[in-house]
């Protein structure tokens, strides 16, 4: 029983998901204070500090809702505009394409293997 959860922990893709999710969670704290200490103040400043917490149609904290889905938006939008669009255009300057595939056999070398394989059969 203990072989199989070595076996299961040693596995490199549960490695790489656990180092994702810690690496994950440290990056949301950076969107989560792009968003509240630097995009919700400007948001503020043009149209009024956001709250819908006080919409409440028989005492359903839909108000709240709508805060949370407003938050989650922004936070998407952030992490959209900040960060993947600015590394997309950093890994195409600086990341080198992929090799092209090697080209496949010439017409040339296709019909001396059929000549070759003919050859064999007899």
């Amino acid at each position: 029983m203990f072989e199989g959860f070595k076996k299961f922990i040693a596995r490199g893709n549960v490695m790489d998901l656990a180092v994702g999710v810690i690496i994950g969670a440290a990056f949301g704290a950076i969107v989560d204070s792009l968003v509240k200490d630097i995009l919700t103040p400007i948001i503020g400043l043009i149209g009024g500090q956001p709250d819908f917490s006080a919409i409440k149609p028989a005492g359903i904290g839909i108000g709240s809702f709508l805060n949370s889905v407003i938050a989650f938006l922004m936070k998407a939008a952030a992490l959209y505009y900040f960060i993947v669009i600015p590394f997309n255009r950093f890994a195409a300057k600086f990341m080198a394409p992929p090799p092209p595939p090697p080209p496949g056999p010439t017409p040339t070398e296709k019909l001396l293997g059929e000549i070759r394989d003919a050859i064999k059969a007899r």
